[in-house]
């Protein structure tokens, strides 16, 4: 076997086999097939595209290329969420106690952040002495014991991924629906979880800014799911504008602790009850969803989701009083004020540039080495469809550097966009995927 005709046949169109794509994931896994003969293949897919068939080979054999987490030894089913990422994105922090408290166990394998944000664990650890690096001994217990981990992916989860999607930014061939769909699945899969299910985000703030493709994406990745005998669901969210009101890592951790309180922003609440009903349902600790979201909203009115954050942040070396008392949490020296200067109502707030301001505050990396400002960022006071009034607070920035602040200012003020009507706001939630296809909600966007 040659990888000058494995190339030559995906060129011409013809389908590869299992062997031959295995043969190229592993080849290159071990450095044994060259970067310019793997470019030259993705090129090849990228215009000939994958069948289903290969997806799932392509798949398998990522996952097969390094570490498979074991959780045989946690009790019960586990159900694992994913988020194609956004602007303001703390859902994980919110949804993990509110489904652990409802007796479902949450074993969560998180990533760093690159971009305007930190990920997961860089918001966990906002909070002092929050512990990600967890042995795999650790983590099992601490699912048996508390119900919910968070832990940081091990380097060698999927390391054939992570060499195929480096080559594939550098040559112009991420814009593939099967290679997205690989490549996500692959590291949830390897990670354990009985059953998944899928946020995938379409907008302005995504990688996948139309509607569409964000559907088509989610098909193919519940194909994969279902193929490798995964219950798997994908739910179609709505990145046009942030999610909740707060971006940032201490300023995420504190809308997150307000959430399970009961005080925090409407769209990321019935996020986490739309997303952790079908966790609930997948889990078959529910057997519909209005039934698994009044369970989960109990689990906010009762405090046990509440209770359960601060258990698992305890269990993980986490200061929890800080949690008692979010101003405890790392806080900015400098905050400056958003000012409207006219009357109207926000028409749209993109929440790309909201990501980008945050990341010239210091939330987020622009390179690997990149170092956090855990504390900086923006909170939001007007969403879309909000009145506003001249002199009206749009915005706060929070920075430690205060010659960041007026070019945060000036970048935050592009993204918002005003109407002297009241207009109609997009839909949180577009539509839902699984086994048996794709359900649209009904809507019409102006």
């Amino acid at each position: 076997m040659r990888p000058y005709d494995i190339i030559l046949k995906k060129r011409n169109g013809e389908a590869l086999s299992k062997e031959e794509i295995e043969y190229i994931v592993f080849g290159y896994a071990k450095d044994e097939i060259m970067d310019y003969q793997i470019s030259a293949l993705m090129m090849a897919i990228y215009f000939q595209k994958l069948s289903k068939e290969e997806t799932l080979h392509l798949t398998k054999a990522m996952i097969n290329s390094g570490d498979v987490i074991d959780l045989s030894k946690i009790d019960g089913i586990k159900v694992d969420k994913h988020s194609t990422g956004g602007v303001g994105d703390k859902t994980s922090l919110v949804l993990g106690p509110m489904v652990a408290a409802c007796g479902v166990p949450v074993a969560k394998l998180s990533g760093r952040g690159l971009g305007h944000t930190g990920g997961t664990i860089d918001k966990l650890e906002s909070i002092f002495g929050f512990s990600s690096a967890l042995t795999e001994e650790e983590f099992v217990r601490n699912v048996n014991e508390h119900g919910i981990a968070i832990g940081c992916q091990t380097r060698n989860l999927v390391p054939a991924d992570k060499k195929f999607y480096a080559l594939r930014d550098v040559t112009a061939t991420i814009e593939n629906i099967s290679l997205i769909a690989g490549s996500i699945m692959s590291k949830k899969l390897a990670s354990g979880a009985e059953a998944i299910v899928l946020d995938v985000k379409t907008g302005n703030g995504s990688f996948i800014e139309d509607t569409d493709e964000a559907f088509e994406l989610a098909q193919e990745m519940v194909d994969i799911g279902e193929g490798m005998d995964k219950s798997t669901v994908a739910l179609i969210t709505d990145m046009d504008q942030p999610l909740g009101n707060s971006i940032g890592n201490s300023l995420e951790v504190i809308e997150a602790i307000n959430s399970l309180q009961g005080n925090g922003p409407d769209d990321l609440h019935e996020l986490c009850l739309a997303l952790g009903s079908q966790m609930l349902i997948l889990s078959k600790n529910c057997n519909n969803e209005e039934e698994a979201r009044a369970k989960l909203q109990s689990s906010i009115d009762s405090g046990s989701a509440f209770n359960k954050f601060k258990e698992f942040v305890e269990a993980q070396g986490g200061n929890t009083k800080q949690i008692d008392d979010p101003e405890k949490l790392p806080t900015a020296n400098h905050k400056e004020d958003l000012i409207a200067s006219d009357d109207g109502f926000a028409e749209r707030i993109c929440a790309k540039t909201v990501g980008m301001a945050s990341l010239t505050l210091g939330a987020g990396r622009e390179t690997k080495e990149s170092e956090l400002d855990l504390s900086a960022g923006i909170v939001l006071h007007k969403k879309v469809g909000d009145k506003v009034t001249n002199g009206d607070v749009l915005a706060t920035l929070y920075a430690n550097d205060t010659n960041k602040l007026e070019q945060a200012k000036n970048e935050l003020e592009s993204a918002y966009k005003f109407s002297n009507t009241d207009i109609q706001k997009r839909p949180l939630i577009f539509g839902s995927v699984d086994k048996n296809g794709i359900i649209k909600n009904e809507f019409q966007l102006t």
